[in-house]
Protein backbone atom coordinates (compact mmCIF):
# COMPACT_ATOMS: atom_id res chain seq x y z
CA UNK A 1 0.00 0.00 0.00
CA UNK A 2 2.66 2.14 0.89
CA UNK A 3 4.20 1.70 -2.05
CA UNK A 4 1.26 2.65 -4.52
CA UNK A 5 0.52 5.99 -2.44
CA UNK A 6 3.76 7.27 -3.04
CA UNK A 7 3.93 8.81 -6.39
CA UNK A 8 0.09 10.24 -5.78
CA UNK A 9 2.04 12.01 -2.50
CA UNK A 10 4.23 13.48 -4.72
CA UNK A 11 2.10 14.77 -7.63
CA UNK A 12 0.22 16.93 -4.88
CA UNK A 13 3.54 18.26 -3.47
CA UNK A 14 4.49 19.71 -7.04
CA UNK A 15 0.51 20.93 -7.49
CA UNK A 16 0.84 22.73 -4.01
CA UNK A 17 4.00 24.30 -5.38
CA UNK A 18 2.68 25.21 -8.61
CA UNK A 19 -0.40 26.84 -6.59
CA UNK A 20 1.26 28.88 -4.67
CA UNK A 21 3.59 30.39 -7.47
CA UNK A 22 0.74 31.76 -9.25
CA UNK A 23 -0.43 32.75 -6.37
CA UNK A 24 2.89 34.49 -5.67
CA UNK A 25 3.15 36.16 -9.55
CA UNK A 26 -0.29 37.18 -9.16
CA UNK A 27 0.40 39.28 -5.99
CA UNK A 28 3.27 41.15 -7.49
CA UNK A 29 1.47 42.06 -10.93
CA UNK A 30 -1.75 43.34 -8.12
CA UNK A 31 1.44 45.02 -6.60
CA UNK A 32 2.87 46.64 -9.70
CA UNK A 33 -0.47 47.43 -10.99
CA UNK A 34 -1.21 49.82 -7.76
CA UNK A 35 2.65 51.05 -8.32
CA UNK A 36 1.84 52.29 -11.87
CA UNK A 37 -1.67 54.17 -10.68
CA UNK A 38 0.67 56.12 -8.01
CA UNK A 39 3.07 57.16 -10.12
CA UNK A 40 0.39 58.36 -12.34
CA UNK A 41 -1.33 60.23 -9.34
CA UNK A 42 1.92 62.10 -8.77
CA UNK A 43 3.15 62.85 -11.94
CA UNK A 44 3.73 66.28 -12.60
CA UNK A 45 0.65 69.06 -13.26
CA UNK A 46 -0.41 69.97 -16.25
CA UNK A 47 0.99 73.75 -15.99
CA UNK A 48 3.55 74.89 -14.49
CA UNK A 49 2.47 75.86 -10.90
CA UNK A 50 5.50 78.33 -11.30
CA UNK A 51 3.82 81.91 -12.47
CA UNK A 52 6.99 83.17 -13.79
CA UNK A 53 6.39 79.93 -16.35
CA UNK A 54 3.05 80.26 -16.82
CA UNK A 55 2.97 84.26 -17.56
CA UNK A 56 7.11 84.62 -18.79
CA UNK A 57 7.39 88.17 -19.98
CA UNK A 58 8.42 88.26 -23.19
CA UNK A 59 10.84 91.22 -25.03
CA UNK A 60 8.80 92.40 -28.50
CA UNK A 61 9.50 95.21 -30.86
CA UNK A 62 6.28 97.51 -30.86
CA UNK A 63 5.54 100.74 -31.74
CA UNK A 64 5.27 103.83 -30.31
CA UNK A 65 3.46 106.15 -31.53
CA UNK A 66 2.74 109.92 -30.55
CA UNK A 67 -0.63 111.67 -32.36
CA UNK A 68 -0.60 115.30 -32.83
CA UNK A 69 -4.18 116.97 -33.44
CA UNK A 70 -4.28 120.16 -36.53
CA UNK A 71 -6.94 122.34 -36.84
CA UNK A 72 -8.14 123.44 -39.94
CA UNK A 73 -7.50 126.57 -39.90
CA UNK A 74 -4.19 126.46 -37.39
CA UNK A 75 -1.63 125.23 -39.55
CA UNK A 76 1.16 124.86 -37.00
CA UNK A 77 1.43 123.28 -33.45
CA UNK A 78 0.96 125.04 -30.60
CA UNK A 79 3.42 125.10 -27.51
CA UNK A 80 2.66 121.98 -25.65
CA UNK A 81 2.95 120.02 -28.85
CA UNK A 82 5.83 121.29 -29.69
CA UNK A 83 7.31 120.03 -26.13
CA UNK A 84 5.69 117.22 -26.51
CA UNK A 85 7.68 116.50 -30.14
CA UNK A 86 10.70 117.57 -28.56
CA UNK A 87 10.70 114.76 -26.23
CA UNK A 88 9.60 112.73 -28.23
CA UNK A 89 12.76 113.16 -30.80
CA UNK A 90 14.55 112.70 -27.86
CA UNK A 91 12.84 109.41 -26.63
CA UNK A 92 13.98 108.06 -30.14
CA UNK A 93 17.46 108.63 -29.67
CA UNK A 94 16.92 106.73 -25.92
CA UNK A 95 15.41 103.89 -27.15
CA UNK A 96 14.63 103.83 -30.82
CA UNK A 97 15.40 100.13 -33.18
CA UNK A 98 14.76 102.35 -36.38
CA UNK A 99 13.38 105.50 -38.13
CA UNK A 100 10.83 107.71 -37.39
CA UNK A 101 7.85 107.57 -39.48
CA UNK A 102 5.66 111.28 -39.97
CA UNK A 103 2.01 110.42 -41.34
CA UNK A 104 -0.45 112.96 -42.33
CA UNK A 105 -3.69 112.68 -43.41
CA UNK A 106 -5.03 113.36 -46.91
CA UNK A 107 -8.85 113.81 -48.08
CA UNK A 108 -9.71 115.61 -44.62
CA UNK A 109 -10.68 119.00 -43.75
CA UNK A 110 -7.29 119.47 -41.84
CA UNK A 111 -5.58 118.39 -44.91
CA UNK A 112 -3.74 121.26 -45.66
CA UNK A 113 -3.19 122.35 -42.12
CA UNK A 114 -1.38 118.79 -41.14
CA UNK A 115 0.58 119.85 -44.11
CA UNK A 116 1.68 123.17 -43.12
CA UNK A 117 2.28 121.80 -39.48
CA UNK A 118 4.52 118.98 -40.93
CA UNK A 119 7.38 120.83 -42.06
CA UNK A 120 7.41 122.72 -38.53
CA UNK A 121 7.57 118.89 -36.77
CA UNK A 122 10.22 117.92 -39.33
CA UNK A 123 11.99 121.18 -37.83
CA UNK A 124 11.81 120.14 -34.67
CA UNK A 125 12.95 116.52 -34.84
CA UNK A 126 15.83 117.61 -36.86
CA UNK A 127 16.95 120.16 -33.90
CA UNK A 128 16.57 117.20 -31.11
CA UNK A 129 19.91 115.03 -33.23
CA UNK A 130 17.94 112.73 -35.52
CA UNK A 131 19.89 112.74 -39.43
CA UNK A 132 17.52 113.44 -42.19
CA UNK A 133 18.04 109.83 -43.24
CA UNK A 134 15.90 108.46 -40.44
CA UNK A 135 13.29 110.52 -41.15
CA UNK A 136 10.40 109.49 -43.26
CA UNK A 137 7.29 111.32 -44.32
CA UNK A 138 4.03 109.54 -45.55
CA UNK A 139 0.31 110.39 -45.96
CA UNK A 140 -2.51 107.98 -44.83
CA UNK A 141 -5.83 108.08 -46.03
CA UNK A 142 -8.35 109.72 -43.84
CA UNK A 143 -12.01 107.53 -43.94
CA UNK A 144 -14.47 108.25 -41.43
CA UNK A 145 -12.47 110.94 -38.72
CA UNK A 146 -13.49 113.98 -38.02
CA UNK A 147 -10.21 115.41 -37.28
CA UNK A 148 -7.37 112.96 -38.22
CA UNK A 149 -3.99 113.54 -36.63
CA UNK A 150 -0.89 113.67 -37.57
CA UNK A 151 1.05 110.28 -36.33
CA UNK A 152 4.43 110.29 -35.14
CA UNK A 153 5.84 106.90 -34.61
CA UNK A 154 9.32 104.75 -34.02
CA UNK A 155 10.17 101.12 -33.19
CA UNK A 156 11.18 99.93 -30.05
CA UNK A 157 11.84 97.13 -27.74
CA UNK A 158 9.02 96.76 -25.43
CA UNK A 159 8.38 94.17 -22.50
CA UNK A 160 4.85 92.45 -22.59
CA UNK A 161 3.01 89.65 -20.26
CA UNK A 162 -0.21 88.00 -20.71
CA UNK A 163 -3.31 88.34 -21.52
CA UNK A 164 -4.22 87.94 -18.24
CA UNK A 165 -8.33 87.48 -17.55
CA UNK A 166 -7.90 83.75 -18.96
CA UNK A 167 -10.05 81.40 -16.64
CA UNK A 168 -9.60 77.71 -18.26
CA UNK A 169 -10.76 75.37 -15.66
CA UNK A 170 -13.18 76.33 -13.17
CA UNK A 171 -11.53 77.29 -9.67
CA UNK A 172 -14.40 76.49 -7.00
CA UNK A 173 -15.07 72.68 -6.26
CA UNK A 174 -14.97 69.99 -8.89
CA UNK A 175 -13.76 66.60 -10.19
CA UNK A 176 -10.37 68.53 -12.15
CA UNK A 177 -7.26 67.70 -11.22
CA UNK A 178 -5.65 71.10 -10.12
CA UNK A 179 -8.28 71.70 -7.56
CA UNK A 180 -7.30 68.45 -5.95
CA UNK A 181 -4.13 68.90 -5.76
CA UNK A 182 -4.58 72.53 -4.74
CA UNK A 183 -2.71 73.87 -7.57
CA UNK A 184 -2.81 77.74 -8.52
CA UNK A 185 -5.07 78.65 -10.94
CA UNK A 186 -4.16 79.55 -14.80
CA UNK A 187 -4.72 83.23 -13.98
CA UNK A 188 -2.99 83.39 -10.63
CA UNK A 189 0.61 85.73 -11.08
CA UNK A 190 -0.55 87.43 -14.76
CA UNK A 191 -1.11 90.54 -13.25
CA UNK A 192 1.94 91.00 -11.48
CA UNK A 193 4.26 90.36 -14.53
CA UNK A 194 2.26 92.42 -16.58
CA UNK A 195 2.44 95.48 -14.12
CA UNK A 196 6.10 94.67 -13.82
CA UNK A 197 6.40 94.62 -17.64
CA UNK A 198 4.62 97.59 -18.23
CA UNK A 199 6.76 99.58 -15.20
CA UNK A 200 10.55 98.79 -16.39
CA UNK A 201 12.40 101.87 -17.62
CA UNK A 202 14.57 99.88 -19.71
CA UNK A 203 13.75 96.02 -21.02
CA UNK A 204 17.17 95.23 -21.34
CA UNK A 205 17.82 95.24 -17.45
CA UNK A 206 15.68 91.75 -17.93
CA UNK A 207 18.08 89.93 -19.46
CA UNK A 208 21.42 91.67 -17.83
CA UNK A 209 22.54 94.37 -15.78
CA UNK A 210 23.36 97.63 -16.83
CA UNK A 211 27.15 98.30 -16.24
CA UNK A 212 29.05 99.64 -13.06
CA UNK A 213 29.01 104.31 -12.76
CA UNK A 214 32.36 105.30 -11.82
CA UNK A 215 32.06 106.17 -8.45
CA UNK A 216 31.80 109.79 -6.99
CA UNK A 217 35.82 110.86 -7.17
CA UNK A 218 34.88 114.64 -5.29
CA UNK A 219 33.17 112.29 -1.88
CA UNK A 220 35.92 109.67 -2.19
CA UNK A 221 38.85 112.28 -2.22
CA UNK A 222 37.40 113.92 0.99
CA UNK A 223 36.41 111.07 2.72
CA UNK A 224 40.18 109.59 2.23
CA UNK A 225 41.80 113.06 3.59
CA UNK A 226 39.72 113.40 5.93
CA UNK A 227 40.66 109.77 7.43
CA UNK A 228 44.04 110.21 6.62
CA UNK A 229 43.80 113.17 8.98
CA UNK A 230 42.12 111.35 11.81
CA UNK A 231 39.56 113.27 11.52
CA UNK A 232 35.61 112.11 11.48
CA UNK A 233 34.99 111.12 7.95
CA UNK A 234 30.86 111.95 8.13
CA UNK A 235 28.69 114.04 7.09
CA UNK A 236 28.55 116.58 9.78
CA UNK A 237 25.17 117.86 9.92
CA UNK A 238 24.86 121.80 9.86
CA UNK A 239 24.10 122.87 13.32
CA UNK A 240 20.27 124.56 14.15
CA UNK A 241 21.07 128.00 14.97
CA UNK A 242 17.37 128.81 15.03
CA UNK A 243 16.73 131.43 17.54
CA UNK A 244 13.14 132.36 19.13
CA UNK A 245 11.69 135.52 18.64
CA UNK A 246 9.50 137.64 20.76
CA UNK A 247 6.39 137.25 18.90
CA UNK A 248 3.70 135.90 21.36
CA UNK A 249 5.43 136.50 24.31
Amino acid sequence: MQTVHAPTAGRRSAAGIMLRAAAAAACALFVGACNTDQQATTAAPEVPTDYRLRHPITLQESKRTLQLLIGSNRGELNPTQRAQVLAFGLGWKRAATGGIVVERPVGSSNEQAAADAMREIVSILSAAGLPPQSIAVQTYQAIGLNLPPVRVSYPKIVAQAGPCGLWPHDIGPSFNRDYFENQPPWNYGCATQRNLAAEVADPSDLIQPRSETPAYTMRRTTVIQKYTAGQNPATEEPANQATLTDVGK
